[in-house]
C-alpha cells in the first residue's frame, strides 16, 4: 500500500535515473559556487533560495550553471532563443534509454553498442545531443532551419571537445531544396517539367518534410526525438506570465500547432519506415494523443508507446512508434487507462493559473463540509470526506441514507501545462473504498464547476 501511495505523488513520474529525481538543484550551493548566478538568487520568507522564473536571464544562467556543475558542459545561447530546463530534458533522454533497453524491437546488430540519435529542431541550445552524448555516450545528428540556431548549436558543440566528435549539426534539407527551386524560378532555369518545380515549391511552404530531406542515402538511426513547436501563434505562446524561457517563432509556432508538426513527422516516418528503430516526440497537450495515435494506426506502425513527464508543476507527454516488427507480443497501441481520473482545463482565463485552480478545488470541497489540507509546495489538496459530504456535492440527499455511511480520503493534484491549459488529477487513497462510485461522480462534478468558473467561453454561458 505504501508503494501505491508513493506512485500517486507528482514526483513519482520524474524519471528515477534523472539526476534531479530525489535532489532538486541547490540554488544556494550554485550561487556560492558560481558568482555569475548569485545575483539571480533571492530568499523567500521560509528561507528557501529561489529565482524569478519570469526573468529570462535568470533561467538561462541556471541552465548554464547546471550543465557545467552536473554535466561538465560549457553552454550558452543568445537573447531570445529557447532556454531549456535541464531536469525536464533529462526525463526525455532517459525515457528513450528505456525504449532502447526494453528490447521490444530487435537491434539490427546486437553486438553494436554505439547508439545513434537524431534531434529534430535542435535549436541554438542543442540540449538533447549535449545531454545524450555526455550522459550516455550517444552519437547525434541535430537539425534546424535558422542561421542563428545552426551557428549557436555548432558553437555549443565545439565548446565541449570531449564530445564534439559525437555530434553533427545539419541544416534541414527542405529549406535548401526550396532555396534551389526559388533560385531556378528567379533565373528562369526551370526544369522541362515546370509543374514539378512548382509542386516542390508549394510543398515546401504548405507541408515541408521534416526528416526526409535531411537524411542521407542509406542512413539509419536508433531513434529520433523532437521538442515540437507547441503553439499556433506567438500570442498563444505568451499567455503564461509565470515563466520566461524565451523562444523564437521558428521554435515556438507552427500552423496547426504541435499536432500538425508531429503529423508531418508521422508522414515522413511512413516513407522512411525502418530507417529509425524508434520515432519519438514530446507533446504539450494530452488531448492531442488520441488523434495522433489514430494517425499512427493509419500508416501501419507496429507499436506505439506513450509516457508522461512531470517536473514541478509542468506536465508533458511523450509518444514513440516503430515500424520494426516486435520481438514479442506487446501492449496495445492506445493510451493506457489509468485507475486515477483526470481532466484537462483548456482555455483557462489569462489572469488565472494552477494556483487559482488549486484554491477553487479546495473551496469546492470545503463548501460541503469536507476536511481539506492544502499543500501549496506540491500543488495538491488532501481531502477527507464522508458519504454525507459527497452526497451534498451531488445534491443527492436520498442516497445519503442508503448503505454504509463511511468516509474516504483522496488527493487532487494540479499541474500547469502550456499557457491556458491545466491538468487536474485525482487519486483515491483506498482503491477498494465503498465510496469509490460517489468519488468518481464528485470528480466529474468538480470538472464542470472548474470549467464554468475558470475557462474562457464557459463562465459567460454558466
Amino acid at each position: 500500500m505504501k508503494n501505491k501511495r508513493k506512485r500517486d505523488q507528482p514526483q513519482a513520474t520524474i524519471h528515477p535515473r534523472n539526476k534531479y529525481s530525489e535532489k532538486p538543484p541547490d540554488f544556494a550551493l550554485l550561487a556560492s559556487t558560481y558568482p555569475s548566478f548569485e545575483p539571480f538568487v533571492f530568499y523567500s520568507r521560509d528561507g528557501r533560495p529561489r529565482i524569478d522564473w519570469t526573468d529570462f536571464n535568470a533561467t538561462r544562467e541556471l541552465t548554464r550553471v547546471l550543465l557545467l556543475h552536473d554535466h561538465g558542459l560549457n553552454w550558452w545561447i543568445p537573447d531570445g532563443q529557447l532556454c531549456p530546463t535541464v531536469p525536464n530534458r533529462s526525463n526525455y533522454i532517459h525515457w528513450i534509454e528505456d525504449l532502447l533497453l526494453s528490447e521490444i524491437i530487435p537491434r539490427p546488430n546486437p553486438c553494436q553498442d554505439n547508439v545513434r540519435g537524431f534531434d529534430i529542431g535542435t535549436g541554438a541550445n542543442c540540449i538533447y545531443p549535449l545531454l545524450g552524448a555526455s550522459l550516455l555516450g550517444w552519437r547525434f545528428v541535430g537539425s534546424d532551419v535558422t542561421d542563428v540556431a545552426l551557428e549557436w548549436a555548432e558553437r555549443n558543440v565545439r565548446s565541449n571537445p570531449q564530445i564534439s566528435e559525437m555530434i553533427e549539426i545539419r541544416r534541414a534539407g527542405c529549406h535548401a531544396r526550396c532555396a534551389q527551386t526559388e533560385d531556378s524560378f528567379a533565373k528562369g532555369s526551370v526544369s522541362s517539367d515546370s509543374n514539378v518545380d512548382q509542386r516542390n515549391l508549394e510543398e515546401c511552404y504548405l507541408e515541408p518534410p521534416i526528416l526526409c530531406d535531411v537524411l542521407r542515402d542509406g542512413e539509419t538511426f536508433d531513434f529520433c526525438m523532437c521538442n515540437p513547436p507547441f503553439f499556433e501563434s506567438m500570442e498563444e505562446a505568451g499567455l503564461n506570465p509565470k515563466t520566461s524561457c524565451g523562444g523564437t517563432p521558428e521554435e515556438m509556432v507552427c500552423p496547426g500547432g504541435e499536432k500538425a508538426f508531429i503529423s508531418r513527422i508521422i508522414k515522413d516516418s511512413a516513407k522512411l519506415k525502418q530507417s529509425f528503430r524508434w520515432y519519438t516526440s514530446m507533446i504539450g497537450r494530452k488531448t492531442n494523443l488520441k488523434s495522433l495515435i489514430f494517425k499512427l494506426r493509419e500508416v501501419g506502425v507496429t507499436i506505439v508507446k506513450t509516457t508522461e513527464f512531470v517536473q514541478g508543476q509542468t506536465c508533458r507527454w511523450g509518444i514513440a512508434w516503430s515500424f520494426v516488427p516486435p520481438v514479442k507480443r506487446i501492449v496495445s497501441t492506445h493510451v493506457s487507462v489509468k485507475k486515477n481520473p483526470s481532466f484537462m482545463l483548456q482555455g483557462v482565463h489569462r489572469q488565472s493559473g494552477a494556483f487559482d485552480v488549486l484554491q477553487s478545488t479546495e473551496s469546492f470541497f470545503r463548501s460541503s463540509g469536507a476536511s481539506c489540507e492544502l499543500n501549496i509546495s506540491s500543488f495538491c489538496v488532501d481531502i477527507s470526506a464522508s458519504k454525507e459530504h459527497l452526497c451534498r456535492i451531488l445534491e443527492d440527499n436520498a442516497k445519503c441514507h442508503e448503505g454504509d455511511s463511511g468516509s474516504t480520503n483522496f488527493r487532487i493534484s494540479v499541474f500547469q501545462q502550456i499557457p491556458g491549459s491545466v491538468l487536474v488529477k485525482g487519486s483515491l487513497q483506498h482503491k477498494d473504498s465503498s465510496l469509490s462510485g460517489e468519488y468518481l461522480s464528485v470528480f466529474d462534478r468538480l470538472e464542470e464547476v472548474l470549467k464554468d468558473k475558470l475557462c474562457r467561453g464557459r463562465s459567460s454561458n454558466a
